[in-house]
């Protein structure tokens, strides 16, 4: 199937000069310029979200704190490397259950001095995902990494965020916020909870062997070896709306530390979601930051196929997760496709994911899109 809906959600606008937080949207932000040593945004960076899978990097650096990677054994560096680049739960659920649960964040929170941060709440102390943080905090953490960390732990840990599969473990694209509102050099770490479909199908993620078994949504993992010293400082935390969360580091040189945690009300799909906390990054004062050029369309539909030419039998790429915003940087004729009741020739060209996807699933009323160029 190219795709299955009714309904056309409209597309944002984006790269305003002012940051936005859409509507019905909770967001905390960070933005730290290591050029100059100052913020250039702050939107309750001390309000605290559940981490979901921006914890890993407290798992990481915990593990690695008073030895290098070179150190370690070499399940443990597969197990790593997954975690950080394609957010496998199965590796942090490991972790969580053998090196003491709460007793991780407890050591981070010492360590980096960090002031927002706390282990899940005693009701769900089992729940890594569920640990509090704030974006401060978080540009705390980027910050040790960049400038305090022994060398070894930060090429490693920042060497494999470059390296973010688009298509994570647990079958969700991450390639929201920070991927998808500005162009390469960029580090990620993201974070999703309480969605039911990621929607992304592209190439098989590295996984990590001799696991836990993961947990759903990239939430949460339930450990055997639970604390039961878990705070319950974080008993106040938002476990209910839909969490989606972008961090990570932008420019030559790691410029700008950029930390975007979302909170968006209970049911929303993960496109809409993805689409809004993209919005809201591309509206961010990122130095360093090169913003891609095209022209930002909604989509609709779900199993919408991105593929490598302009037809039906070429090779997949990804599937998009339904109703997300896609920048499209071109447009030419090829296949005719039809989905009653509708019939399109024109394809559009995808730059962030390399391929094209039929004009069908594009939210316009036309079969060519108003403003965007034919490919050459």
């Amino acid at each position: 199937m190219l795709g299955t809906g009714l309904a056309a959600p409209a597309s944002a606008a984006r790269n305003g000069p002012e940051a936005r937080v859409p509507a019905g949207v909770t967001a905390g932000v960070a933005v730290f310029d290591r050029g100059t040593g100052a913020f250039t945004e702050r939107i309750n960076a001390d309000l605290r979200f559940r981490s979901a899978s921006v914890m890993k990097l407290l798992i990481v650096l915990d593990l690695l704190w008073d030895r290098g990677p070179d150190a370690v054994p070499d399940a443990d560096r597969t197990r790593l490397t997954a975690m950080l680049r394609s957010s496998d739960d199965s590796a942090a659920s490991h972790y969580w259950s053998t090196r003491g649960g709460a007793a991780i964040v407890n050591r981070m929170v010492s360590r980096l001095a960090l002031t927002g941060t706390a282990p899940p709440p005693s009701t769900h102390p089992g729940y890594w995902g569920y640990t509090a943080t704030t974006a401060a905090d978080t540009v705390r953490i980027y910050r040790h990494v960049l400038d305090a960390a022994p060398v070894p732990v930060r090429d490693f840990v920042m060497g494999n965020l470059r390296q973010a599969t688009r298509c994570a473990s647990d079958g969700y694209d991450q390639y929201f916020g920070i991927a998808s509102a500005f162009e390469r050099p960029w580090a990620v770490k993201q974070g999703w909870s309480g969605f039911s479909s990621g929607g992304c199908t592209a190439g098989t993620p590295a996984t990590a062997s001799a696991a836990a078994p993961s947990s759903s949504a990239d939430s949460a993992a339930p450990s055997s070896a639970d604390s039961a010293s878990a705070s319950a400082s974080a008993a106040e935390l938002d476990l209910v709306s839909e969490a989606l969360h972008s961090t990570g580091t932008v420019g030559s040189g790691d410029r700008a530390i950029v930390a975007v945690l979302t909170l968006h009300p209970d049911g929303t799909p993960y496109g809409t979601a993805y689409s809004r906390l993209t919005e809201l990054v591309g509206s961010l004062d990122v130095p360093g930051a090169r913003r891609p050029a095209g022209t930002w369309v909604g989509t609709w539909g779900s199993g919408v196929r991105v593929r490598t030419g302009p037809t039906t039998t070429s090779s997949v790429v990804t599937t998009l997760p339904a109703g997300v915003d896609v920048l499209v940087g071109c447009q030419r004729r090829g296949q005719t496709v039809s989905v009653p009741p509708y019939t399109n020739d024109w394809w559009a060209y995808l730059p962030q994911y390399g391929g094209y996807m039929t004009n069908i699933y594009v939210d316009t009323p036309d079969n060519r899109i108003p403003g965007v160029p034919d490919c050459a």
